[in-house]
C-alpha cells in the first residue's frame, strides 16, 4: 500500500512541476506572439494563393505587361528556375 502511495504523491509532484514549468514557458514566450501571428499570417495568405493561382498569375502577367523590367526578372528567374529544377531532377 506504501508503495501506491508514493507513486501517487511522486505523480502529483511531477504534475505540479510541468504546470509551473508550462506557465513559465507560455510567460517566456509572450515576446514571440508578434512573430507567431505575422507567421500565421504569411502562412494563410499562401494559402490563399495555392487556392486562388489565376489572381497570381493574373497580377504577374499585369505587373510583365506593365514594367519592361520585370519582364527581364521574370525571364531570368523562370531560366534559372528551370535549370534548377532540370539539375535537382537529377540528382534524385
Amino acid at each position: 500500500m506504501k508503495n501506491a502511495l508514493e507513486r501517487a504523491l511522486t505523480r502529483q509532484r511531477l504534475q505540479f512541476e510541468t504546470a509551473a514549468q508550462r506557465d513559465a514557458l507560455a510567460r517566456h514566450a509572450e515576446g514571440l506572439r508578434p512573430l507567431f501571428h505575422a507567421a500565421d499570417q504569411v502562412h494563410a495568405g499562401l494559402r490563399w494563393a495555392g487556392r486562388h493561382p489565376e489572381v497570381v498569375a493574373g497580377g504577374v502577367a499585369l505587373l510583365a505587361a506593365s514594367r519592361p523590367g520585370f519582364r527581364r526578372f521574370l525571364w531570368r528567374t523562370g531560366r534559372n528556375a528551370l535549370a534548377l529544377w532540370f539539375w535537382f531532377g537529377r540528382q534524385s
